[in-house]
């Protein structure tokens, strides 16, 4: 399960077999939900917020922090999902200690 980013708490990761399309988990105090990008034609077009079978949802105002972190760092997820499920490669963690904007 590599961690990506750390944000208000919310640790964003990928569980190490993931499935197309890409997508982050975000879980805090033992809630859960994920995020897909949404790419068209090479582009980040959005983010679709779902819930995780099995697991209670994040509350209303993390799955909002969530949102916001995934939507700013979209690029940089699909970046660190190519290098660890196309190249195998490990990714770096990145603890943001901002509230983004």
């Amino acid at each position: 399960m590599p961690k990506i980013f750390e944000y208000l708490g919310i640790v964003i990761f990928f569980y190490s077999n993931e499935h197309d399309p890409v997508h982050v988990h975000g879980r805090h105090q033992g809630r859960e939900s994920r995020a897909k990008i949404l790419i068209e034609n090479g582009k980040n077009i959005g983010v679709e917020i779902e819930s995780v079978k099995g697991r209670q949802p994040l509350p209303p105002a993390q799955l909002s922090d969530f949102r916001v972190c995934v939507e700013k760092y979209a690029e940089n997820i699909v970046h660190k999902w190519v290098d660890y499920f196309v190249y195998n490669q490990r990714v770096k963690f990145e603890k943001i200690v901002e509230r983004i904007k």
